[in-house]
């Protein structure tokens, strides 16, 4: 499949249920210049995968959620499904080990800066 994204500007997939927080990620990540794909949720997410999962190269998800799973078991399917998706993982509530996190995911408490998420998946990408 062709990558509609051919200027080799890396794609984040940006999974957050609350509107105002992923606008507000959404914006600061395109500012820092990535193309930003949004979804409410881990369903919708897993949605878009299946129809651009080659152009996404992070998964930015929040842990706490609707729907039929949270951030962390959405991560964990990501990872089976598509292993060259890196992982980026946020909870203002939750503090998982790094055992929990799949595959060399990070974790980002929340709040967080648009920095630390900017420089995370900066070097996310830079590591693939």
């Amino acid at each position: 499949m062709m990558n509609k994204y051919s200027d080799d500007t890396p794609v984040v997939l940006l999974v957050e249920d609350e509107l105002l927080v992923r606008m507000a990620a959404a914006g600061d990540l395109e500012d820092a210049g990535f193309h930003v794909l949004e979804a409410a949720n881990a369903d919708v997410a897993l949605a878009v995968l299946e129809t651009c999962s080659n152009e996404v190269q992070v998964l930015f998800t929040d842990i706490d959620m609707p729907g039929s799973m949270n951030g962390l078991d959405l991560a964990e399917n990501v990872q089976q499904r598509w292993p060259h998706i890196s992982l980026l993982i946020s909870s203002a509530y939750h503090k998982p080990t790094s055992e929990q996190i799949p595959d060399d995911g990070r974790f980002v408490p929340k709040p967080y800066s648009s920095e630390d998420v900017v420089q995370h998946i900066r070097e996310l990408v830079t590591s693939q």
